[in-house]
């Protein structure tokens, strides 16, 4: 633990110590009757879901002892969270991923089985329909930067290939930008293909480069403030579905990136990392490709997908 986490703690446990045990109980017994006011709930999932957040909490504001000025500034902050909010924009999801809320669940809901493939963040980009292209074919579209070309395989837990699969895959471009955060609505960074008969797949993208997220707003003021990047490490969305199976969604991360360690939605994990082999220009491409006058880089992601949960 660094020491100015301890030096908070430290802080913190001084500050309850000189609350009166008279002031102790007035806020404990207004938790106790916000408890209560939910017990004629019906539905108990509900129930409990309400009633832990009410002591967790009433726990933060009585650990910090938050004063009605943050409190007023902590009402405004979220209002503006909302105002920026719209169909193209998910500032909330984007706060619950700087607070690695987002990635928590993330790993609450997929725990790991066998030697599956590690999921991680959705993010806030991914777009239904994407268009399906056939294995070798390319999803750069309109994007720019450095073709890489992709493959892997798509097994279960016992090694067992998995045909028909559906792998979506998006990213963003060597400008750091979605296709959904231009105004000309190209389509661009995102496609779908399956898993052949051998489980196998294969695609041309574009080599990730780091990116910030949009930090133009509350979320990214929070950050500023804080003294935080807003940068995410390189990374290639994969969400990966087939009957029978969980459905799996990841990233890959370019091996070497500094930001591999201070991603600012904690999406990375090490079994994610994978090697983007850089390519000289004239090297031939695996399937016949004429990159003589371009570099370009290939990595391989071999899917394993964890059994689906009855």
């Amino acid at each position: 633990m660094s020491s100015s986490i301890e030096e908070s703690r430290t802080a913190d446990d001084a500050s309850r110590a000189a609350i009166s045990p008279a002031q102790s109980d007035v806020e404990a017994r207004l938790i106790e009757n916000v408890l209560r006011s939910f017990e004629q709930c019906t539905e108990p999932r509900t129930k409990s879901l309400m009633q832990s957040l009410v002591r967790h909490l009433h726990a933060f504001i009585r650990e910090v002892r938050l004063t009605e000025a943050e409190w007023e500034k902590s009402i405004e902050f979220l209002t503006a969270v909302g105002h920026i909010t719209d169909d193209r924009r998910q500032e909330f999801i984007l706060l619950s991923d700087v607070l690695g809320a987002s990635m928590q669940t993330i790993n609450v809901n997929n725990e790991a089985v066998g030697n599956a493939t590690e999921a991680t963040v959705f993010g806030p980009f991914f777009v239904d329909d994407a268009p399906f292209i056939a294995n070798g074919g390319d999803i750069a579209g309109a994007g720019v930067g450095q073709p890489c070309w992709v493959e892997g395989s798509v097994k279960d837990v016992e090694g067992n290939p998995i045909p028909n699969a559906r792998i979506e895959v998006w990213e963003a471009d060597e400008d750091g930008f979605y296709d959904v955060q231009y105004t000309d609505d190209r389509v661009s960074g995102r496609a779908h293909l399956f898993s052949n008969d051998a489980g196998s797949y294969n695609f041309w993208g574009l080599t990730p480069t780091p990116y910030p997220i949009p930090h133009d707003g509350p979320v990214g003021k929070m950050l500023e403030t804080t003294g935080r990047s807003p940068m995410r490490a390189s990374h290639l969305h994969f969400m990966v579905t087939a009957p029978g199976f969980r459905t799996l969604v990841t990233h890959i991360f370019v091996r070497g990136d500094e930001l591999i360690k201070s991603d600012t939605v904690f999406g990375v994990k090490d079994s994610l990392v994978k090697d983007f082999a850089h390519q000289l220009p004239g090297t031939p491409a695996p399937d016949g490709r004429e990159l003589a006058d371009s570099d370009w880089s290939r990595v391989r992601f071999d899917i394993v997908l964890a059994p689906e949960v009855a």
